[in-house]
């Protein structure tokens, strides 16, 4: 991985930032307007995800970032169970819920590779 200057060139937080808007979209339907606090939950659980990413990585310490990246990595986590109970309750169609999931999932997995390569570059310091 070569230097990066700000968090708004990593490939992780440029994905989460294109997930909200899309979560931004599909909430928008109308039907998550008869259960608001679903609808609000599920969006700042989104939120939180690209903003960890950020905030950890203006910490401008390989730890701090790590820790901010398990926070980001459980509000994917907790965006995915939301996921889950709005198509429960037909708030979002199969199609939208699978494209959503697959990415939110995927975005998880770039956090989790970012952990790793980080752990791995503080370890060689």
């Amino acid at each position: 991985m070569g230097k990066v200057n700000s968090f708004e060139e990593l490939n992780i937080w440029i994905e989460s930032r294109s997930f909200n808007q899309k979560l931004y979209e599909i909430s928008n339907n109308g039907l998550f307007d008869k259960d608001y606090d679903l609808k609000r939950q599920i969006r700042r659980a989104s939120i939180s995800v690209s903003s960890n990413i950020a905030e950890g990585f203006e910490r401008n310490t390989d730890k701090e970032f790590i820790q901010f990246l398990y926070y980001a990595k459980g509000s994917a986590g907790e965006v995915r169970s939301q996921l889950f109970l709005s198509l429960d309750l037909n708030y979002i169609n199969k199609d939208d819920f699978d494209k959503l999931c697959n990415q939110i999932t995927g975005i998880s997995k770039m956090i989790s590779g970012m952990i790793k390569y980080l752990k791995n570059s503080y370890k060689n310091k």
